[in-house]
């Protein structure tokens, strides 16, 4: 090699480590991670906002093209952005990712170097020297084991060379910044893991019957779809207690957890606020419905007829379903009702109302006797699994204590001896008039020659 090709890799070094401290200081900087931290919350609160991984019908009926939400969101707007599944796009795991790497950068550049400084210290052996202190005072001639001792009853941790004493307390609160700075790291590393390996799925299933989870409506990429699968979930019961004027006061499902082997492994009876979990799944309570009805005509066989959800416009909730009253289907009636109290309403093929009945009362119609024996109810599961939780839950655990040992003042102290005078100072990085009153204590507890 040259001597003109070793100057050239030199300089190309040179330029490399000079590009890459620059860029280490930009990612660093402390405006950057403030800006990253106030779009993590903008784009967090328009997810809390908006309704998350609804269906499209939904986004279609709550932002209509025409009048559009503030003029431009619409539900193509919505969709194409990825705000009706903010914590999953790719947009908003980028930001986590930069938000980091720039608290991972400050904390080695910055916090760090500054754990790093407020362990090198040195013995002030110049009188002079205690005149660049925020707090110094020149006293008579103490005994330096007098001073020793009192400091060490404040809790400093003190250190002495001949005539030369130095103490300090309270360390713990240059680390606090590290660790607030590694529990924040921590939670957006549980935040992106659980993006990464979670799903969310819904399930509307039928009482007395058996499901696994099989409709997710997101998933991670990382997701093992498989796993969810090695067991199913039965419903045991569902009932809707209402409240003195009619109106739902709440629902509960009776869940058994059950093996292949159709072995119960688990069994809780879930309402709103209190899922079932299990293996790292949680079943949530979030909604109800009619899935069924159960008829007899005359002394017929009892039979099982499906009802579906009628379209109300927002008008309250009501199911309905068709009842054949003659084998060949040339002749029935329309069964409606609106909850799972008992009132049912019969309606003829013109469209009028024939009768009002309740489970096991016995109805003419056609000639006829209808029986309607009982509603089968229906209960909406949300089925969320998101590893990422528990990573999450130990972020904050450390962000709490590192907020808490940020809060400890780091003082430090400085004594010399000379021939007929001692000279004490210190100085502190919080908590100024505190540190001073301390100080003073200490110089009124001396015994001073």
């Amino acid at each position: 090699m040259s001597i003109s090709d070793s100057s050239n890799n030199l300089s190309l070094n040179r330029q490399l480590s000079k590009f890459s401290r620059k860029t280490v200081g930009v990612v660093a900087d402390l405006r950057l991670a403030i800006i990253l931290l106030l779009a993590i919350a903008l784009f967090s609160i328009s997810g809390t906002i908006i309704e998350q991984n609804q269906g499209l019908s939904y986004y279609q009926e709550n932002y209509p093209q025409e009048p559009a939400l503030f003029g431009f969101l619409t539900w193509q707007v919505l969709l194409d952005i990825g705000l009706n599944h903010v914590y999953t796009t790719w947009w908003y795991l980028s930001i986590l990712v930069l938000f980091g790497t720039s608290l991972i950068a400050c904390t080695f550049k910055r916090q760090l170097p500054a754990l790093k400084a407020a362990k090198i210290w040195k013995y002030y052996r110049q009188p002079k020297e205690f005149n660049k202190l925020a707090l110094s005072a020149e006293l008579n001639l103490i005994e330096s084991a007098q001073i020793k001792d009192n400091l060490q009853k404040k809790g400093y941790k003190v250190y002495q060379e001949n005539n030369c004493l130095y103490a300090q307390k309270g360390i713990s609160g240059r680390i606090g910044p590290i660790i607030v700075h590694v529990g924040m790291i921590v939670i957006l590393l549980g935040a992106i893991w659980g993006a990464f390996t979670g799903f969310f799925a819904q399930e509307m299933v039928a009482e007395g019957e058996t499901f696994t989870i099989k409709n997710f409506i997101e998933a991670g990429a990382l997701t093992n779809l498989k796993k969810p699968q090695d067991f199913s979930i039965k419903v045991n019961d569902f009932r809707i207690d209402y409240s003195p004027q009619g109106a739902v006061d709440q629902f509960y499902s009776d869940l058994s957890v059950i093996d292949k082997q159709g072995k119960e492994l688990n069994r809780k009876t879930i309402f709103v606020n209190e899922p079932l979990r299990y293996k790292g799944v949680t079943f949530y309570q979030t909604n109800w419905g009619i899935s069924g009805v159960k008829v007899q005509l005359n002394n017929s066989p009892i039979f099982k007829l499906p009802m579906a959800e009628i379209p109300t416009k927002g008008n309250g909730r009501i199911w309905g379903t068709w009842i054949p009253t003659k084998p060949d289907m040339s002749e029935g009636v329309s069964l409606i009702t609106k909850d799972l109290q008992g009132t049912m309403f019969i309606y003829d093929m013109k469209g009028e109302l024939v009768s009002a009945t309740r489970p096991g009362m016995p109805v003419q119609v056609n000639g006829i006797n209808l029986k309607i024996l009982d509603l089968i109810g229906s209960t909406g599961l949300q089925i969320k699994a998101d590893p990422g939780v528990p990573v999450v839950y130990l972020g904050f655990a450390l962000l709490m204590v590192g907020v808490v040992m940020s809060y400890v003042s780091f003082s430090q102290v400085w004594v010399l001896q000379s021939e007929d005078s001692t000279f004490l100072g210190g100085k502190t990085n919080r908590a100024q008039v505190a540190f001073e009153r301390e100080i003073f204590t200490l110089m009124e507890g001396l015994d001073q020659t």
